[in-house]
């Protein structure tokens, strides 16, 4: 087989029939811990079926996350997960995605503003190290949790900007419209 990286840096994965992960740009065979370490690395990756060729990263994803919510510390409350369930089909679904990535790029904000901050205060003290382990260990929490930073995308002018907003806004009256 041979090597293959998408045209913007982004490693391809090849999923086949029996389950099997084929990382084309090392030509080897890899697990979901492979991929998961990967998405902690920050690298990009994009998983297809090996026979349709059809993007199948999105499903790959969730399978990682229910592979480490399986293994006994898990970070999604019960109850995020009903009120995340109970969105699907609902008329703000749409929004519910970009939602959910702004307050995860928020967070990461936060927790790095937080950390420097914590850095500093015990710079030159015993408890130092143990901070500084401590942080570590919540970084690791949340790399797993974060997809990798979108590539930006295209400045758009601000009339066009505008006028998709309006469309979107037009979509949803009728959503709501229709369900009134």
């Amino acid at each position: 087989m041979k090597k293959q990286k998408a045209a913007d840096g982004i490693v391809i994965i090849k999923k086949y029939a029996n389950r099997r992960l084929y990382n084309t740009e090392s030509s080897s065979y890899i697990t979901l811990d492979h991929l998961a370490t990967m998405t902690r690395e920050g690298r990009d990756f994009k998983v297809v079926d090996a026979k349709t060729d059809e993007d199948i990263t999105h499903n790959v994803l969730t399978q990682i996350i229910m592979e480490e919510e399986s293994r006994g510390e898990t970070m999604m409350p019960v109850n995020f997960l009903r009120q995340l369930i109970s969105m699907y089909g609902d008329s703000m679904q749409t929004m519910v995605p970009g939602y959910l990535e702004a307050s995860m790029d928020s967070f990461r904000r936060n927790h790095d503003q937080f950390k420097s901050a914590v850095e500093g205060a015990f710079a030159n003290s015993p408890f130092a190290d143990i901070a500084k382990r401590n942080l570590e260990m919540f970084d690791a929490a949340t790399q797993a949790m974060t997809p990798p930073a979108p590539a930006p995308a295209p400045a758009a002018s601000k009339d066009d900007e505008i006028a998709a907003l309006r469309n979107e806004l037009a979509k949803l009256q009728e959503k709501v419209e229709k369900l009134g």
